[in-house]
């Protein structure tokens, strides 16, 4: 199946017992009995964020301290310390300067809006126990920038979606039962998923990939109504990405009004359901071979690992016998490498290029797309103006 190209408007019957998200103002209206519920229901802080925090932000999100960033400046650390702190607001010509030195327009940093509180930001991160504090700290404001980002194209673009992303109550459905209900509305067909990162974007999910400079955090996500963001490490294997992304849209799906004890289990339990669901995949896994596995691999779009961990918690694997796969697999220096990896389908998100290249296609000039997303002119990592193929899902506003 091709990629999937969304829609421009339309309504579906209601079909599950689910309930959208209450703030989806630009979402059709999949479901007929959705609660409406304030902003604070759906786990945001409501609290604006402040010009000396969006100045953080942005240079957490660079690598920087406030010694070096002070530096470029020609200003002293206690002096930009009280910019940050809200102690002092700086001119409008120092905002222009630091704004500059971060990659971003002074405009992005005075309208940051209103963000989610950074406990859910860090909730919605896959990571290894092994991850430093400071590198997934750097990516949370990374997430938290490109939230920004999303926030200001949002305010210029229409962005019509043909899917959605529901809401499930974690106390009424279980993660199995709710990826057993998205696979049905999305209308996904039986077996695997072919370009997940396509079916995501399809939602008006935007997908931001960098090198994250570890590979101990896979990908993050969060929502900037009504769409979701996620990011991702583009370094990663493209089964090792497809499990990522079906891990955030567990987080997205599950974790959007709090966060339970055991929300890693749930979203696992989510993506595993999502990507290989248990009633095709079962028999498959019986008395499966390393040899098996290669093959299945190529065919579900996951890693072996993932399938013998789907296989043993499905019951048709025995303990025994993943033991004795995984001594296997680390004697062959598969346990960090798996083979196969670069045989599976590239996937890579395409909706963030595909809006600037709409502006472009609007008229737009480079310079005046930067302003719009809140990017520095001289920014050359402003992720709009990546040129690629394109897909008719935005319409910009007249002026």
């Amino acid at each position: 199946m091709g990629r999937p190209h969304p829609q421009v408007e339309g309504s579906l019957p209601s079909r599950n017992p689910v309930q959208q998200h209450p703030q989806a103002a630009f979402y059709r209206p999949i479901y007929r009995n959705r609660l409406s519920a304030p902003e604070a229901q759906r786990g945001s802080s409501g609290r604006a964020l402040s010009l000396g925090e969006a100045i953080t932000t942005a240079r957490c999100a660079r690598g920087l301290t406030q010694k070096v960033l002070s530096a470029r400046l020609g200003i002293t650390q206690a002096a930009l310390s009280r910019h940050e702190n809200d102690l002092r607001e700086p001119s409008e010509e120092r905002l222009k300067e630091i704004a500059s030195a971060l990659g971003v327009t002074s405009g992005l940093l005075l309208r940051a809006g209103r963000m989610r509180g950074a406990i859910a930001v860090g909730a919605h991160m896959r990571r290894r126990a092994t991850a430093r504090p400071t590198v997934w700290r750097r990516l949370e404001a990374q997430l938290n920038l490109h939230r920004l980002h999303a926030r200001r194209i949002l305010e210029h673009v229409d962005l019509y979606a043909d899917l959605t992303i529901p809401w499930f109550d974690p106390f009424a459905f279980d993660p199995v039962t709710a990826a057993r209900l998205l696979r049905a509305e999305w209308g996904l067909p039986v077996g695997p998923v072919r370009d997940l990162t396509g079916w995501i974007e399809k939602t008006g999910c935007l997908i931001f990939e960098s090198d994250f400079g570890t590979g101990r955090v896979d990908g993050l996500s969060q929502w900037v109504d009504p769409y979701p963001v996620i990011m991702l490490n583009s370094t990663a294997p493209t089964d090792r990405r497809r499990l990522t992304l079906a891990h955030e849209l567990g987080h997205l799906c599950l974790h959007s009004q709090g966060v339970p004890d055991d929300y890693e289990s749930d979203a696992t339990s989510f993506a595993a359901e999502f990507l290989m669901p248990a009633e095709v995949i079962r028999p498959q896994l019986r008395n499966v071979t390393t040899g098996r596995l290669h093959d299945l691999k190529r065919y579900w779009g996951v890693s072996m690992q993932s399938l013998i961990e789907r296989g043993f918690h499905l019951g048709v694997i025995p303990a025994k016998q993943r033991t004795y796969l995984y001594k296997r697999f680390s004697a062959l220096g598969w346990r960090t490498h798996e083979p196969v990896s670069d045989e599976l389908p590239p996937e890579r998100a395409r909706l963030v290029s595909d809006i600037g290249q709409a502006m472009l296609e609007r008229g737009l000039t480079a310079s005046e797309i930067s302003a719009i997303t809140g990017y520095a002119p001289e920014s050359s990592d402003n992720p709009f103006l990546n040129s690629g193929p394109r897909l008719r899902i935005v319409r910009a506003r007249p002026e």
